[in-house]
């Protein structure tokens, strides 16, 4: 118990590792030193490190710019953990204040700082031909250049581990790797031959579809994805349904073709983008503010987007090898997915808007003009709730009648309030 209450209390303490990254600056500068005062006429020549003052001024700027730079990080590593507090949840600051990987950087800080400091000691700029501490000198640089490097580490690192995924998977790691603990697996699963199942829990980014149908050749089956692009599969989740003889197919290799990520990305997933949409317009109506101008933006873009592929034939899923042969099949969105995913939720939220409700009206209206007779019906049933929404949203007809009026501006084009 004392044992574990010690460990406890020395992996929340943010100050360990940079303190013990002071420490390692002083060790390192008390052995610089001493190997370059052992060799009085200097390990390195002056054309490398330069002259005593050359080398006064390095380690005086190189501590100046590092305390500096020390400052800054802290306290924008304060303000980022008050904004996820705020953004996310106030109990995420703890998985924050314990990421390594931060401590790790503000360690190379604190090193180089107490580096550079006790190293000045050696510098002797007094009259007289005195040779220059050149390993100390050299590993002053050498430092400084990790120290650079680490700045860009804990940049890259702390916009990555700010992501709502990445937040949510650091917590859901933690946790599963803690039900493992207390919930040890009795015996391994035993894996259906005609299912390869996901060895890893993450949202699909993409597959190499080429590679899939040449190894469903190769074994003589169809393969079939199972979760859509941008579905989170978990561990142990059906992730390629194998349909006919797949004795001869290389599991881990196919598996090693469908690549998984903490969070959707755009490269196979367009989905995405028009969800991303969506959530601006939403919190833009449904937040303090109400910001209906902003949704009617995002319309804009939803608009000009679904009128590009209104025509157009969508994908089936199928892919086929060189010979016609049927290799892999997966779930796409189809005309009407697209439909609701750009229009239900915002339909939803702008009841009481009649800016948005004008703004859908015109989108809408317009794609009925592009789109295919087959492809109507989706289009009429966003028009007909529409109404329903306006109809519940507000009380007066005049607003009512006034709120279903195409308008691409959303008050300012319509035919009630513009000249002709």
């Amino acid at each position: 118990m004392r044992r574990f209450r010690i460990v406890h209390a020395l992996a929340g303490r943010l100050w360990i590792i940079p303190s013990l990254g002071v420490v390692a600056g002083i060790v390192l500068s008390l052995l610089t030193v001493a190997i370059d005062r052992r060799n009085e006429n200097g390990l390195l020549s002056q054309s490398i490190v330069g002259n005593a003052t050359d080398a006064q001024s390095a380690l005086t700027t190189i501590a100046t710019s590092v305390v500096t730079l020390t400052s800054m990080v802290l306290t924008v590593t304060l303000v980022a953990v008050q904004l996820a507090m705020g953004q996310f949840s106030p109990r995420i600051v703890r998985a924050l204040l314990d990421d390594r990987g931060d401590q790790i950087a503000i360690a190379i800080f604190a090193a180089t700082f107490t580096f550079a400091i006790f190293s000045l000691r050696a510098i002797d700029t007094g009259p007289g031909d005195m040779a220059v501490p050149g390993v100390t000198v050299l590993t002053a640089f050498a430092l400084a250049a990790a120290s650079a490097f680490a700045l860009f580490f804990f940049v890259h690192h702390a916009g990555q581990q700010l992501r709502v995924g990445a937040l949510v998977d650091l917590v859901g790691d933690e946790l599963r790797s803690q039900l493992d603990h207390r919930f040890p697996a009795t015996s391994a699963r035993r894996e259906d031959a005609s299912v390869l199942s996901s060895r890893r829990a993450g949202n699909v980014i993409h597959c190499d579809r080429d590679g899939l149908v040449a190894e469903a050749r190769r074994a003589g089956c169809r393969l079939e994805l199972v979760p859509m692009m941008g579905d989170f599969v978990t561990h142990g989740a059906p992730l390629l349904r194998v349909h006919g003889d797949g004795a001869r197919l290389d599991r881990e290799r196919v598996r090693g073709l469908i690549a998984l990520a903490d969070e959707r990305t755009h490269r196979d997933d367009p989905a995405y983008g028009v969800r991303k949409l969506v959530d601006v317009a939403q919190r833009a109506l449904g937040t303090s503010s109400n910001d209906a101008t902003t949704a009617v933006q995002v319309v804009n873009r939803l608009h000009d987007c679904l009128r590009q592929i209104a025509d157009r034939p969508a994908p089936n899923g199928h892919f086929r090898d060189e010979d016609g042969e049927l290799r892999l099949t997966e779930r796409v969105l189809d005309w009407d997915g697209y439909v609701r995913l750009a229009f239900d939720e915002i339909r939803l939220a702008a009841g009481a808007y009649p800016q948005v409700t004008r703004r859908l009206e015109a989108a809408l209206s317009d794609l009925k003009t592009v789109a295919p007779l087959e492809r109507q019906p989706a289009l009429d049933r966003q028009l007909r709730l529409i109404a329903d929404a306006v109809t519940r949203g507000l009380d007066d007809d005049e607003d009512r009648d006034a709120a279903l009026v195409a308008d691409l501006q959303g008050i300012g084009s319509g035919v009630d309030v513009a000249i002709r």
